[in-house]
């Protein structure tokens, strides 16, 4: 019986060994076939940042959804539909190749809005490509790291695939909205259709394609991500009954209230006198505190990654209360925030102008942690300012979703780890993302999977003027555009074992 068994596993290790073989010979292969593509794969990513889709204006839609259709007709995908919502569609797409296991995929092909006179390196359409100092050869663009840059480079390693004739190891199950950047208020529309949560539940999880590397080379494997509310709050003349019912002149002051001061005075009861811990009423009543194994990560992750590092990236040089970095990381990673993105109200241009305005508004970003629920937060901020006098405020929720957690032990992120590990990179395991990304949809029932964010390359400015995608980099730690594309072909194998 031993010897049998013996026999059965000497069979078994060299059907691994002959399966490693081929595979490496096939990655190879594609390798050539990535850098031989090279050119024609930028080219697809310039014209599809010279094609935006912007939600929060209703601009280049349902253009955005064909485009992406016609791309990923062109690197393979057998059959590609959009799916209609009440807001923007969607897009659904597989790949079948008879393959054992089968891997979700998320994209987004809507882009933030744009100012064009903020642009200085290049305008945000063009899709140029400069040198940029100390990084390399960069796309300059609107969408080209977030996200069309990855997932351009996604997209080249399909093509390698279809170039070369080569069988990809796992079936493809794609899902895109183009909603993402007001909140992504009919993700479930797309994902719970019938038909793409039927593909979907066959997944072993979903990942989107992402520049995980910072500009030294480093990479963050992010184990989930906060959720999100957007609000806008208004206070108005009309619905209040008290101030203006049109801007008036500012004299009137001394007899007639204020809408602008009323809005202040509600959006002060929001938070601390500091402006750093939420006043919501119960904002922090399911909230869950970080576990003993979340501060392990977070304290390993604070002698890999430098206070210089998080810095640059917020722009910021202090903590909230002078804190430690690592307790400053650790308030990061477990602290649900209420954020001011802008005030909106009366005059705002050159000089002055004395009118007592008759409308004000506020858009406010809530960040959530897990055991919060977007519903939940909504609730409570409304029942809060209600409470409080302000139930005359209006509250437009415009999108938002809960919070993601995905475990490390999962089989998208320990595949993530060892291609990783294969280029010599020792990966910071982080416990969520401090931004947002709709991946509850697909963690949460019914889907109930794993998903993340994986891919080589690097890039910055993610809703800024110039943001920038590496397609050639002068540091051999970072991966330009077709190191981008190889990274997904070693990860699809890698998931198929």
């Amino acid at each position: 019986m031993n010897r049998r068994f013996l026999g059965l596993a000497a069979v078994f290790t060299a059907g691994l060994l002959t399966q490693t073989l081929a595979a490496d010979a096939d990655v190879a292969a594609l390798k050539v076939e990535i850098a031989r593509n090279h050119d024609r794969a930028v080219t697809r990513l310039q014209d599809w940042i010279r094609k935006p889709a912007i939600a929060a204006e209703n601009r280049g839609f349902p253009e955005g959804a064909d485009h992406l259709i016609g791309l990923l007709k062109e690197v393979g995908f057998q059959h590609v539909e959009r799916i209609d919502t009440t807001g923007k569609p969607g897009v659904f797409a597989t790949l079948d190749v008879g393959a054992p296991k089968t891997v979700g995929i998320y994209f987004m092909y809507d882009v933030k809005q744009f100012d064009p006179a903020e642009w200085k390196v290049a305008p945000p359409l063009e899709a140029r490509i400069v040198e940029r100092d100390g990084v390399g050869k960069v796309i300059i663009g609107r969408g080209a790291v977030n996200q069309k840059g990855p997932q351009s480079a996604f997209l080249a390693a399909l093509d390698a695939f279809r170039g070369t004739g080569t069988k990809l190891p796992v079936n493809l199950v794609l899902m895109a909205e183009g909603e993402e950047e007001i909140g992504s208020p009919n993700v479930k529309q797309i994902a719970l259709h019938p038909r793409v949560q039927a593909a979907l539940a066959k997944t072993v999880g979903v990942f989107l394609p992402h520049t995980t590397q910072g500009i030294d080379g480093s990479v963050t494997v992010n184990l989930g991500a906060k959720g999100v509310i957007e609000v806008e709050l208004t206070a108005n003349g009309q619905t209040w009954g008290r101030g203006p019912m049109r801007d008036t002149h500012s004299s009137f002051k001394a007899m007639v209230d204020s809408p602008a001061w009323h809005l202040v005075q509600a959006l002060s009861t929001l938070v601390t006198p500091d402006g750093n811990t939420p006043l919501i009423d119960g904002i922090f009543e399911n909230v869950r505190p970080l576990t003993e194994e979340e501060k392990v990560l977070i304290a390993a992750a604070a002698k890999k990654l430098t206070v210089r590092q998080f810095q640059v990236a917020s722009g910021a040089q202090k903590w909230i209360d002078d804190l430690p970095f690592q307790q400053a990381l650790e308030r990061l990673t477990s602290q649900p925030t209420v954020n001011i993105e802008g005030i909106i109200g009366g005059y705002t241009g050159p000089g002055g102008k004395t009118v007592l305005p008759h409308k004000a508004s506020a858009k406010l970003d809530l960040r959530l942690v897990p055991n919060q629920t977007a519903e939940e937060i909504l609730a409570k901020l409304k029942a809060h300012l209600a409470r409080r006098g302000f139930g005359d405020i209006e509250v437009n929720f415009t999108g938002g979703y809960s919070p993601t957690a995905t475990s490390p032990d999962a089989p998208i992120i320990k595949a993530q780890v060892a291609v990783l590990k294969r280029h010599g990179i020792d990966p910071v395991l982080w416990p969520r993302l401090a931004g947002s990304y709709p991946g509850f949809v697909f963690t949460d029932p019914p889907l109930s999977l794993a998903a993340g964010h994986f891919g080589l390359g690097h890039g910055g400015g993610a809703h800024a003027p110039d943001e920038y995608f590496v397609i050639e980099s002068t540091n051999p730690k970072v991966s330009g555009f077709d190191g981008a594309a190889l990274s997904y072909v070693e990860y699809l194998y890698e998931l198929a074992k």
